[in-house]
């Protein structure tokens, strides 16, 4: 038997609404350059529609992990998207989360995120499922395509 394929999946914007929350905080606090720089910002993003149940569906299928980007502009985004896992999946899956500004640098057989370069999504060795394109607009087309 072979070993499963292994999916990244990106978190901000495509597991969780970060350009939502980011817009709202921007009106909220139009002084405020960088909104996700506020303590709390990643812990208490909303999870996209379908993205949880989307993520267990395929870890049934495939060795999935989650990769992101952290934000420079606030250390605590580490812990914050640490806990939001936990929060929206569970202690266990904790340890299937990666942090990291390029994404080039890890190997694997799909990268599920919202954007197509800036953190090393253009070098991924592996398919780039583009979430939020014309092609994979949802969750409903992605998993589509990767459990056909």
């Amino acid at each position: 038997m072979s070993e499963k394929q292994l999916v990244f999946v990106d978190m901000d914007d495509v597991l969780c609404d970060f350009s939502g929350a980011h817009r709202r905080m921007r009106g909220l606090q139009p002084d405020v350059a960088y909104p996700q720089s506020i303590a709390g910002f990643f812990e208490t993003l909303a999870p996209i529609s379908d993205a949880v149940d989307s993520v267990n569906e395929l870890r049934k299928y495939y060795r999935v992990f989650v990769l992101s980007a952290p934000s420079t502009r606030n250390p605590l985004s580490y812990t914050e998207k640490r806990l939001w896992i936990e929060s929206q999946f569970g202690y266990e899956f904790t340890k299937k989360l990666i942090l990291s500004p390029d994404k080039s640098l890890l190997k694997g057989d799909f990268l599920i995120d919202d954007r197509s370069s800036g953190n090393g999504q253009e070098s991924f060795a592996g398919e780039l499922i583009h979430f939020g394109s014309q092609q994979f607009s949802d969750w409903q087309k992605v998993l589509a395509h990767l459990l056909g």
